[in-house]
């Protein structure tokens, strides 16, 4: 998710499914798709490498300040093929 620091603003939620890649690599690709989607909408522009800001772990769109977060999951499937299944859901709260 994208949550803008400014509390009038909406933010982004963002989704990714992948193969292969871990937990780490999983959240922070949720994370930046979020951020570059919650640009887009703002229409502002976004580079990942500029925008983020390492030591204040924010990322800078256009001087607006987005603070990202991510709830991921990871799983080793069943050797024999078989499914992993995951449901997810969220809620959103207005003040």
């Amino acid at each position: 998710m994208a949550i803008p620091a400014d509390r009038n603003t909406y933010g982004y939620l963002s989704e990714h499914h992948s193969f292969g890649e871990t937990e780490d690599a999983a959240g922070e690709y949720a994370e930046e798709l979020a951020a570059e989607m919650l640009a887009t909408t703002l229409n502002v522009e976004f580079d990942p490498d500029r925008s983020w800001d390492e030591k204040k772990q924010i990322y800078r769109l256009s001087n607006k300040i987005v603070r990202t977060a991510n709830v991921t999951q990871s799983a080793v499937g069943d050797k024999r093929g078989l499914w992993t299944t995951v449901i997810a859901s969220a809620v959103l709260i207005f003040d």
